[in-house]
């Protein structure tokens, strides 16, 4: 019968960007309008704004994350290209350097180095990506994805702050959207930390902090200069 392992670290690249982007995507926004909204500006002023911070914040994110994730992209296929023009060059080098690896992760040198003429046999690209690089399958960078991910969950966390600031009446539209926003950070930093299998209540709290702290400043400013920040 065949064993089957369902491990989380193969959700780290989209798991990064879209706890990333959604969280950023309602913090922002929230602040935005929360700032805004102190600073005494009309309804309509308050929705063109956090409907531009949106549209704003999606791109930039989507802009950043591919920009970041394509580096790290490069900088893994210089190093491949590099360790292919080695093993081709210095094929025992590598063969001795790939059973060194093995040697202080603990196997016996005999094995060691059978393992490591069987590794290069099967595939000496992959074996010393993998073991000598720290590049896999999993880690492997994803530009495409990350941009993507990045905005979608971006406009999403970015959606709440909007819709309740377009129901909210005037009277208490930051205090609504204040609350609603902390609320939804809550939710986010549960199931981030559900899908990653971390502590729940350690990252519900991180995120409330930092996103009520945001939104407090924000709101600070705005009602400070009298001016939409």
């Amino acid at each position: 019968m065949t064993h089957r392992e369902a491990h989380r670290v193969d959700r780290i690249g989209w798991l990064r960007a879209a706890v990333l982007g959604a969280n950023d995507g309602l913090v922002s926004t929230a602040s935005l309008v929360v700032g805004v909204a102190a600073a005494a500006a009309s309804h309509g002023s308050i929705l063109i704004a956090g409907v531009a911070g949106l549209v704003a914040g999606a791109m930039s994110m989507a802009a950043g994350e591919y920009v970041s994730v394509s580096s790290q992209s490069d900088t893994e296929r210089a190093d491949l290209a590099r360790e292919a023009s080695e093993l081709s060059g210095q094929p025992e080098a590598e063969l001795r350097e790939l059973a060194g690896i093995y040697v202080a992760r603990g196997v016996a040198p005999d094995l060691a180095a059978e393992v490591a003429r069987q590794m290069t046999a099967h595939d000496a690209l992959g074996a010393h990506a993998r073991d000598e690089l720290g590049i896999s399958e999993i880690t492997t960078a994803r530009p495409i994805q990350a941009a993507v991910t990045s905005a979608l969950t971006f406009s999403a966390g970015a959606a709440l702050p909007l819709i309740v600031a377009a129901l909210a009446p005037m009277a208490g539209l930051a205090i609504w959207v204040a609350g609603s926003a902390l609320a939804g950070l809550a939710v986010l930093g549960a199931l981030g930390a559900k899908a990653g299998g971390a502590p729940v209540g350690r990252s519900v709290v991180r995120v409330v902090f930092w996103g009520a702290l945001a939104m407090a400043v924000t709101a600070g400013i705005g009602r400070l200069f009298g001016v939409a920040v």
